[in-house]
């Protein structure tokens, strides 16, 4: 049964909202998957702030031209599906790849390529994308470079307190055996 126009509008509109929301997205050819298979990539890549569509590739076009993205006309051919990223397109791609490998897929979905910041991505890009560090990654590291020099202040004022002590023991000690010696 066709779509009626209202509902391509609609759906192109969806489509658009989307992508003004994310900050890349990959696309995989997919062939043969079941509907729990495809649930269960779906909670995987939305576990890591991502989206995971089957499109009509006639209206992610026209989507792709009403946000101004740029159209990977190649890549829109066939059976595919979208992976959006949100804020995270690094770990949004390991996760797909990661459950690709994972589920023995390869047979079934082949990641094609993408689109991130206005470039076009081939699919050894994209999987070049997921070897970077995620966001929590990045958020870890830098809260390690921020408490990293507090870390050092701390252990030099105990070094410090510490050798005061010692000299005031080391006072103390000798004050004790004076005051003995001459008693």
């Amino acid at each position: 049964m066709p779509i009626s126009r209202e509902r391509k509008q609609e759906l192109v509109g969806d489509y658009a909202q989307i992508l003004n929301e994310c900050d890349g997205f990959i696309i995989v050819k997919t062939q043969g998957l079941s509907v729990s298979q495809i649930q269960g990539l779906r909670n995987t890549v939305r576990e890591q702030n991502g989206q995971y569509l089957v499109a009509k590739n006639t209206l992610m076009r026209k989507a792709l031209e009403t946000a101004n993205w740029v159209v990977p006309e190649a890549l829109l051919v066939g059976p595919v599906a979208i992976v959006f990223g949100r804020d995270n397109m690094p770990g949004v791609s390991k996760a797909l790849l990661k459950h690709i490998e994972d589920e023995n897929f390869a047979e079934k979905m082949q990641v094609t390529g993408g689109v991130m910041t206005g470039d076009l991505l081939d699919a050894q890009q994209v999987d070049a994308l997921s070897k970077l560090p995620t966001l929590d990654e990045l958020r870890a590291q830098l809260a390690g470079l921020v408490i990293s020099p507090a870390q050092g202040v701390v252990n030099a004022l105990h070094q410090a307190t510490g050798g005061v002590v010692n000299v005031l023991q080391a006072y103390l000690d000798k004050n004790e055996e004076g005051a003995e010696a001459s008693a």
